[in-house]
This record gives C-alpha cells, sequence and structure tokens, in this order.
C-alpha cells in the first residue's frame, strides 16, 4: 500500500500583510481538502514571516504574526533573522509564548538563562498510519548581532549533525526547515543524504519544481508569500520506505481573500493605530525630506548617530528618511512610517584612505540612484549622503558628475590616510559590496536592539522652539 503525506509552507511573508489574506484563504482551503480525504498533512513556515517594516508587527513586536499563524493552523515554524534579531531580548524570549504550533530551531542557544519554553531543537509527528516525521530548523548564524541581545547561533552544519544522530532509528522521514538560503541548503542536501526533504527561506529564492540533490528534494517559495508551496511524499508501507518526492509551488496573489482574516487583520490594524499614536514630539514647522538634497532633518539625524556612538564621524543616506514632516504632532506611528527599516547603527573602524574613499563612492550617481532591496532597508532609492564630524566640499563637472574636491573634520583637521577612525553609519553598508571599505572593516560595533528611528525621535528634538526661517 502506498500513502500520500503533503507537506504545506510559506516562507519570508515579511508582515507583507496586503497578501496574507489571500495566503490563509488558500491554506485554509487546503486544510479542509485534506481533512476530508482523511490525508497527512502538515503546514510549516520556514522564518521571517514578520518584519517590523509593518505597524502591526511593530506595534504587537512580532506577537500579531503567531496569532495570525495561530488562526490559519500551523504545526511546525523556525524561525528567520527578522524574528531574531529586530527584537529585544525579552520580545523573542516571550514571542512564541502563546503560539499553538511547535518552533523548532536546533541552532538557537540562550547565553545565560534558561531556553524559552517553546524552543525546540526538533521534533518528531507521527501519521495516523504510523509515519514518523522529524523536523529540523536552522536559522542564519549573524552572532555579531544575536550575540549583542543575549543569545548564539552554533554552526548550522555541527548542529544538524548532532540532530540526525539523536533522530536516527527513530524517523522515518527527515524534513529540514532552512532560513540558510539557498547556497547552503544545497551545500547541506550533498553532504547529508539522510535529509529528505529542504523546506528554505532567506535568500528569497523561488523553486518551482524543486531542486533534487543527493537525497534530498529542496524547495522555497520566494517572499511575501505571492507563492505557496507544497511538497508530496509517497510512501511504500510494504516497502517501508519514501519512494517518490514532489515539490510545487502555486501562485496565489489573486486567490480571494479570506473573510475572517480579513477581519482579524482589521482589527490588528486598529489597535496597532492606538498603540503607536502617542505623541514622540510636537513641531513648530514642517521638515522636508529630500533624498537627492541636503535637509536639515536628515543632517541632525546623521549628528545624532555620531553623538549617541561617540564616533569620530558619521554617514547616513538621505533614502532613509521616506516622507516629510508636518508641523505639530509626531507621532511614533509618524515615525516607523518615515523611518520603517529594522537598521541599528554601526561602528566601523576605516583608515583615512579607506574612509576617503567611502566618500567619494557616496556621491557617485549609480550608488545614490540604487533602488536597493534587502539588507534592511525598505525603502526606494540609497539617496544622498550626510556626514557629521566632517565637512565635504563638491563640485559638479562638464560631464553632469559630482567630485569631491576636499574633506575635512570639522575642527579643520585633514583626514590622515594612514590613520584609523571609528565611523558610524546604517548597517546596512556592513553586508555586500554597497561599500565595500565598510563591509571589510574587521572592527564592527553593532548597536542593539534600538533601531535608527529610535534615535530619530531626539534628532526632532533639535527643531523645537528653534526660530522660524524666513
Amino acid at each position: 500500500m502506498k500513502e500520500k503525506i503533503y507537506l504545506y509552507y510559506t516562507n519570508d511573508l515579511h508582515s507583507d500583510f496586503s497578501q496574507w489574506s489571500r495566503t490563509a484563504g488558500y491554506l485554509k482551503n487546503l486544510k479542509k481538502k485534506r481533512e476530508i480525504r482523511n490525508d497527512a498533512y502538515f503546514l510549516v513556515d520556514a522564518g521571517d514571516h514578520m518584519d517590523r517594516v509593518h505597524p502591526i508587527s511593530e506595534a504587537f513586536m512580532g506577537k500579531a504574526n503567531v496569532q495570525l499563524m495561530n488562526e490559519v493552523g500551523y504545526d511546525i515554524v523556525t524561525l528567520g533573522n527578522n524574528e531574531g534579531i529586530t527584537l529585544s531580548h525579552d520580545d523573542l524570549y516571550q514571542l512564541y509564548n502563546d503560539a499553538a504550533f511547535d518552533v523548532v530551531c536546533a541552532n538557537l542557544k540562550h547565553m545565560k538563562e534558561q531556553p524559552p519554553n517553546w524552543l525546540l531543537e526538533s521534533k518528531i509527528v507521527q501519521t495516523k498510519s504510523g509515519i514518523s516525521i522529524g523536523f529540523i530548523g536552522l536559522s542564519a548564524p549573524f552572532n555579531a548581532f544575536y550575540e549583542l541581545l543575549g543569545w548564539h547561533l552554533t554552526v548550522p552544519s555541527e548542529e544538524l549533525e548532532k540532530q540526525l544522530q539523536k533522530l536516527k532509528g527513530k524517523t522515518d522521514v527527515i524534513v529540514l526547515l532552512s532560513h540558510l538560503g539557498i547556497t547552503e541548503d544545497q551545500e547541506l542536501a550533498r553532504k547529508y543524504a539522510e535529509i529528505d526533504v529542504i523546506i528554505g527561506g532567506h535568500t528569497h529564492h523561488l523553486l518551482r519544481t524543486g531542486e533534487y540533490v543527493n537525497n534530498s528534494v529542496i524547495t522555497a517559495a520566494g517572499k511575501h508569500c505571492k507563492y505557496v508551496g507544497e511538497v508530496i511524499l509517497t510512501w511504500d508501507h510494504d516497502e517501508k520506505k519514501l519512494n517518490h518526492k514532489e515539490a510545487y509551488t502555486t501562485d496565489v496573489s489573486d486567490y480571494p481573500y479570506d473573510p475572517d482574516t480579513e477581519k482579524m487583520l482589521s482589527g490588528l490594524q486598529a489597535e496597532a493605530d492606538k498603540r503607536l499614536d502617542e505623541i514622540a514630539v510636537t513641531l513648530d514647522e514642517p521638515l522636508e525630506v529630500h533624498w537627492f538634497k541636503h535637509t536639515p532633518i536628515m543632517q541632525a539625524l546623521t549628528e545624532s548617530v555620531k553623538a549617541w556612538t561617540k564616533a569620530d564621524c558619521a554617514l547616513l543616506n538621505a533614502g532613509l528618511l521616506m516622507d516629510h514632516f508636518p508641523s505639530g504632532n509626531v507621532t511614533y506611528g509618524d515615525l516607523h512610517r518615515i523611518c520603517p527599516h529594522p537598521i541599528n547603527p554601526v561602528v566601523v573602524k576605516l583608515r583615512g584612505d579607506e574612509l576617503m574613499e567611502v566618500i567619494r563612492a557616496s556621491f557617485k550617481s549609480d550608488f545614490m540612484e540604487l533602488k536597493l532591496k534587502g539588507f534592511g532597508f525598505r525603502g526606494e532609492v540609497i539617496g544622498r549622503m550626510h556626514f557629521a564630524g566632517l565637512d565635504v566640499a563638491t563640485k559638479i563637472q562638464e560631464d553632469g558628475y559630482e567630485l569631491v574636491t576636499e574633506a575635512v573634520f570639522n575642527n579643520g583637521a585633514p583626514i590622515d590616510r594612514d590613520k584609523n577612525y571609528l565611523v558610524a553609519t546604517a548597517d546596512t553598508f556592513t553586508f555586500g559590496r554597497l561599500l565595500p571599505e565598510i563591509a571589510r572593516s574587521e572592527v564592527k560595533q553593532y548597536f542593539l536592539p534600538e533601531f535608527l528611528r529610535d534615535l530619530l525621535g531626539d534628532a526632532l528634538q533639535s527643531f523645537i522652539n528653534k526660530p522660524k526661517s524666513t
């Protein structure tokens, strides 16, 4: 006799709740279909369901995401870096207290206290017919951030090996929920033939019909849950083994909205609006924001970051601010709307020649106009760089390019090309190759759990009772 086991999954929603109601309705209908047919099925998520870019996630510190997953009826999830490093220690520790599902993440460790009750390394579930399935979770080890929050992530491959040994002889099928990215998933599949299925995320890759590596089928459903993933496993009860694996993703971006989820989202939004309606500051006059011009508010934020981090100088890009500030009351909801990014301040050590190269690169039009996606940035373009502690002079050349003619410290001291300086900036630039000198710096001090918007309120204070411009 052969039996099919169905695994349905999501990954990397990033709190895109404009899509969630469609996704939820599709999943609910799948569950009903399987229950009517008495099929074995499990609903799982591979992390980054939450993103504090959305006011609901911001106001509830991720707990509303858990409520939404409870409402759909998830069985097992792992957590991504957005759950892991954009929440304070206490908020993460309590995040899944009310979860009606299991949370597996084998490489997440607590550094001081007992781990939270919800945290499991792996989970064995059994179908009605007696097939045992082991679920293991792994998440990307951004320890430069995690350890500042009281957590540590062990090496994923080492932890995976431990869990495979632990589950050996106890399970018929092994499923890995991976928030490591496609390259890591492929490497683990090649190394460990015991893994039957890898449901992945983090790098937002879309595998429409899966990818077969060694003994594993690897699958992932892109981002924002516009696709829902499905894995179909065929178990041969006579031979007592899996004899077939299939993986698919389905575009649900035009699926009907689910009325119950819509009602729940509406209620959560109303409550979020109330929570974020507290007044942060009252401005005497409006403050304009321009992505490609120097503005007083962006300069004030850059100055605030320099003072708060005690760095020698600071640089921040104007694209961090998404809208103008009106006169009158500015609420915490306004701060979140105008600066929605889960970006932390960071201080890096740069030699003077590296600092000069960063300054020059920041004035290139292709840098300022880059439509950046990812690295914590949730805006449109990088925008013009602002500097604190430095006076930077430029000129426009005949070809239209802006050239740096001089850069000195505010006291007139030149930048010594061989001297080391502490430079404060957005942690965005420590990833990838946006500004290679910053990414390559061997000294990086991240500041957590504060986001840049937490310092934005301090920057706005400097405009209170300031003489009005004429």
